[in-house]
């Protein structure tokens, strides 16, 4: 866990000068501090140095890391398996809504309750996930049809209806050469569901190196809505749509005020308060529907 990688080139624009932006701990596993950097250019802000990719893997190993888990040992994680209940009928609600097919592509699935909840509504999901527990849990809890992360670039061209990436981004190691993969193995008339934390939301800047979404060096890349319209339109992308996940203020706002010894009525007040200030795209964690521009 010692050595980290310096990261040269922004991810979305390539420009060389950054500034530092905050300095945050990993709360869950190190306890060491990693900074954000801004790039002067675009304004993107990511995680400079980062942990090299061989390295990475052990910064995920954590209990309360309950995405890849099933755990209800806790307050915060029993909200959380409540939710995802809920939110898991959305999600499904959403892609059978969008999807002009049914060949679905899940990158990041974790352990495998959304591929689960997907392949019920009848789409062919696939699901793919570089971490082997969550696998094989995925494989137990499932038996979901889940493979390692590096499946994707076996996939072929214009092969999936939708593909759909739930906190995920934030994460991906080689940004450019997976977005180009994953881009080209959508259809033409496909869609790309992203999910990710949105750091110019309310939450976001009063908890400050304290908000959990932050979660450093896991979260690789910080998004704002601007963000992802730069990086995508490098794909040929554009973004139609973004909806918000407004139970995510609640569930951040809970980590955060733990991280700072705070308490779970000020969690639920600035949850509550970061929904009644967001816009149409300032939610704690947004969704961008995006599709392919047409030549």
């Amino acid at each position: 866990m010692n050595e980290l990688y310096h990261i040269s080139n922004c991810p979305i624009c390539n420009a060389t000068a950054f500034e530092k932006f905050l300095e945050a701990k990993d709360y869950t596993v190190s306890q060491k501090m990693f900074t954000i950097v801004e790039c002067k250019n675009c304004g993107f802000h990511f995680t400079n140095p980062i942990p090299k990719l061989e390295d990475i893997g052990s910064y995920y190993k954590a209990e309360s890391y309950v995405s890849h888990t099933s755990t209800n040992k806790g307050l915060i994680n029993k909200i959380y398996q409540l939710v995802r209940s809920y939110t898991l009928k959305q999600k499904v609600k959403l892609i059978s809504k969008l999807a002009n097919g049914k060949q679905l592509l899940d990158i990041g699935a974790g352990t495998g309750h959304f591929i689960n909840a997907a392949t019920s509504a009848n789409f062919n999901a696939l699901g793919l996930e570089p971490d082997e527990d969550a696998r094989q849990l995925a494989k137990e809890l499932h038996k979901a049809n889940i493979k390692p992360i590096e499946e994707l670039y076996k996939l072929k061209d214009d092969s999936m209806d939708i593909i759909t990436m739930w906190h995920v981004l934030e994460h991906v190691y080689h940004l450019k050469d997976d977005l180009k993969q994953i881009t080209s193995v959508l259809k033409h008339n496909g869609t790309l569901i992203i999910a990710v934390p949105n750091m110019s939301a309310y939450d976001a800047k009063k908890y400050k190196s304290h908000w959990a979404a932050y979660d450093l060096p896991i979260h690789l890349y910080h998004f704002q809505p601007k963000d992802i319209k730069n990086l995508f339109e490098q794909y040929n992308m554009r973004v139609d749509k973004i909806l918000p996940m407004k139970f995510d203020s609640f569930y951040v706002s809970m980590l955060s005020e733990k991280y700072k010894g705070g308490n779970l009525f000020s969690a639920f007040y600035t949850g509550l308060k970061s929904n009644l200030k967001a816009k149409q795209d300032s939610y704690s964690s947004q969704i961008y529907i995006l599709r392919k521009n047409v030549k």
